[in-house]
């Protein structure tokens, strides 16, 4: 596989894409949602950018498989699978609110090996595959070089229906908002890891995520000079439900942090 050339596929199928869903902001009403389930919304926007996505990258690799968030397309047990999250940030979207994201990600076995996050409203893309740079919008882009939490940003995401960790996770955030430059809460997951990847923020933890929620914008980060486990300090962070992701300086006392309160 021409992982750069299938890349640039992937990055203009988003940006397209992309225009779509923002241009339905015009005249979205919120009689078009419905609701899966506690707090989790979903729309046609979603549903229409799913089927123009898994089109699309079909006719790029026709025996692939994908795990999409709302259902579109099975599965390849071997191989290669698309993991795909149309909108992710959808609340903020049918509030009118930023950012929100396209993401998706391309897995050999249990390896992504291709990440591409398209935030919508700031029209950026970025993007890495397996050996590559990360780049945002063609410009190569490095983790922060922040060593200590105390001068950190960081970003997290509230959960929405699984509060059995939400005392953990609040004494993580006392801690974290105590020591650091304070926490950001933004509503998109893959939004949250493109940050990390390109600087702006030095650290992102969350739990009850989705593999289409991390997976694209995980290996960005690492291709960016980043790191990310789960919160034990493992690799079972795609289909783990649990994320941390950093620059390569401040990875050891920021898992410390949350491993410490979330794992006990």
């Amino acid at each position: 596989m021409n992982l750069e050339k299938i890349c640039e596929q992937v990055v203009a199928i988003s940006e397209s894409t992309g225009l779509f869903i923002k241009n339905e902001l015009k005249t979205f009403s919120q009689k078009s949602i419905e609701t899966k389930g506690t707090h989790d919304f979903v729309s046609y926007v979603d549903k229409t950018a799913e089927n123009q996505i898994v089109s699309s990258l079909s006719k790029i690799l026709p025996n692939s498989g994908f795990i999409a968030e709302e259902g579109t397309g099975k599965p390849s047990a071997n191989g290669l699978n698309w993991v795909i999250d149309p909108l992710d940030g959808t609340t903020n979207y049918i509030h009118g609110l930023s950012p929100f994201a396209i993401s998706i990600a391309l897995m050999q076995g249990d390896e992504v090996i291709l990440g591409v996050v398209h935030e919508i409203s700031l029209k950026e893309s970025f993007w890495a595959y397996q050996g590559s740079k990360a780049y945002l919008n063609g410009n190569p882009i490095h983790v922060s070089d922040v060593n200590t939490i105390s001068g950190s940003l960081i970003s997290t995401g509230f959960p929405y229906y699984d509060y059995s960790r939400i005392a953990p996770f609040f004494k993580t955030m006392e801690y974290l908002m105590r020591n650091s430059h304070g926490i950001r809460r933004l509503g998109s997951a893959a939004t949250d890891l493109a940050y990390v990847a390109c600087g702006r923020f030095e650290a992102f933890y969350e739990y009850s995520l989705q593999p289409w929620d991390v997976a694209a914008g995980a290996l960005i980060v690492q291709q960016a000079g980043g790191k990310v486990s789960d919160f034990s300090g493992k690799k079972n962070y795609i289909f783990g439900k649990e994320i941390i992701a950093t620059n390569s300086c401040v990875y050891n006392e920021f898992q410390g942090v949350v491993g410490g309160y979330m794992t006990k």
